[in-house]
């Protein structure tokens, strides 16, 4: 597994994280045509990638960190053969290298439901053991996403 950084993404690498967003992330997120997931990318500024290429240069991972409400907040998702593996891991230590506050939404329970019926099981203590703290008092709740916020703070 390589791990690259882009700027942009390339058609065929958003189709590949399209297709791993709508098996990975809760059934209530999914987007129903691709053009949804590009008009969510086209909203965010300041986008870095970092993506996780098999030997085949098939996307298998992605990160990305943006600018919103004037904080840097980020997304990653990995296809799940590679939970438990360290590149979740490896791509959150690449992007704290050039970062020095990282923030996301991030679901604290396991009653969510994936498209193959299958419940998405919160990251919660990954994050936590990658040095991110759990900002319990700031949450969202919408329709869609219930989640607590998390911060990664650069220390030195």
């Amino acid at each position: 597994m390589r791990l690259v950084r882009v700027k942009a993404l390339s058609e065929e690498q958003k189709a590949q994280i399209y297709e791993i967003w709508n098996v990975e992330y809760p059934s209530k997120i999914v987007y129903k045509h691709i053009s949804e997931f590009e008009a969510y990318l086209e909203k965010l500024t300041d986008q870095h990638h970092i993506l996780a290429l098999d030997e085949n240069e098939n996307v298998k991972g992605w990160f990305f960190d943006f600018i919103r409400d004037e904080e840097r907040w980020f997304a990653i998702i990995l296809d799940s053969s590679l939970h438990g593996k360290g590149v979740g891991s490896k791509m959150l230590d690449l992007a704290k290298s050039s970062n020095t506050v990282l923030n996301a939404w991030v679901t604290d329970h396991n009653t969510d439901l994936k498209l193959n019926g299958e419940y998405y099981q919160s990251p919660l203590q990954f994050y936590i053991k990658n040095g991110f703290e759990v900002l319990t008092d700031v949450r969202i709740e919408t329709d869609i996403l219930s989640a607590v916020k998390i911060r990664w703070n650069k220390t030195t």
